[in-house]
């Protein structure tokens, strides 16, 4: 088990790897560097070889896909994620890898949203879809993180060891704050700065089909894991619609003492037995998911064990 390991995901990142490699091995002598190529069609690998990383390979495509992978093959005490393009400066590492080994943080965020991030990204809807994400999950799950989609992290062993990797592509990073969240694991924020790609380097990220990804990895998840509150929402939404066409059929029937709307009726009485299922349904699925919260942390504590186990026989093989 590697003591620090530091994860780069990536994919067409010739231009910049090279730096962000040996500034990963400066700002962490101790670390093991590992560089996972996706399908390249440069010399990423090649050159984050040669700058002394080591060199994986994912084949399934996108970054979802490779974090899976990193996740599953490498055990360390402590994960540094970081973007191969070279936009997170990696002095800030030390610091983070300081509040997962002695401080008992399962995820330190790397906030770019709060130092330079909205000067040097000189993409708009980037800007503002980073704001529109942030405040959607810190409303919809009660929670203040700073920066949702950041690919500079550090991760414990028991938060790589049982976060589910669902996603295939650039939501990955909403779905591991939200995984954090739910969980009630201890999340940190260390403010890192951000730097825009080097010129002739270009982003993987489509504004607009990931974005709409992300949006969709929101909801999904907010079903999952809060399926109380996004049914009962779904049930007055549909109470309302029944009462609303309801509500001219009881005035008719008040006036004249006649139901001349009976498809409307029934409709409505269709539309409100839908509500009522709908909360029936929430309040059923939020007990799955109490059970499944149970589970989790009996999981997590057979992992956080094997990690100490694994952790007291390395100490023991070192003095022997």
């Amino acid at each position: 088990m590697d003591k620090i390991a530091v994860l780069i995901p990536c994919y067409n990142e010739e231009k910049t790897i090279a730096k962000v490699v040996g500034d990963a091995r400066a700002a962490l002598p101790e670390a093991v560097v590992y560089v996972y190529d996706n399908n390249s069609t440069d010399r990423t690998g090649e050159i984050a070889a040669q700058a002394g990383a080591v060199v994986r390979r994912e084949y399934m495509q996108g970054k979802g896909n490779v974090i899976r992978r990193m996740f599953r093959e490498i055990e360390a005490e402590c994960y540094i994620m970081v973007d191969g393009d070279d936009t997170y400066p990696m002095e800030f590492a030390p610091q983070m890898v300081e509040r997962v080994l002695n401080c008992n943080a399962d995820m330190v965020v790397g906030d770019r949203l709060s130092s330079t991030y909205f000067e040097e990204n000189k993409r708009p809807f980037h800007n503002m879809g980073n704001s529109l994400v942030r405040s959607s999950i810190n409303r919809l799950f009660g929670c203040e993180i700073k920066d949702i989609m950041t690919g500079f992290r550090a991760f414990s062993y028991g938060f790589v060891k049982t976060f589910p990797v669902l996603s295939k592509g650039f939501e990955i990073e909403t779905e591991m704050t939200i995984h954090g969240v739910y969980n009630h694991m201890q999340i940190d924020n260390v403010v890192v700065e951000y730097r825009d790609r080097p010129e002739g380097s270009v982003s993987k990220l489509n504004t607009y089909s990931d974005g709409f990804r992300v949006l969709g990895t929101i909801f999904r998840l907010y079903r999952d894991y809060k399926p109380f509150g996004f049914f009962s929402i779904l049930a007055l939404a549909l109470a309302a619609l029944a009462a609303l066409f309801f509500i001219p059929v009881l005035m008719e029937y008040l006036a004249t003492g006649l139901v001349l709307k009976f498809p409307t009726l029934i409709v409505c009485g269709f539309v409100m037995l839908a509500a009522i299922q709908s909360f029936f349904a929430g309040l059923i699925l939020s007990n799955m998911a109490m059970k499944n919260r149970r589970d989790f942390e009996y999981r997590f504590t057979l992992v956080c064990e094997k990690q100490s186990r694994k952790k007291r026989e390395q100490d023991a093989q070192g003095r022997d």
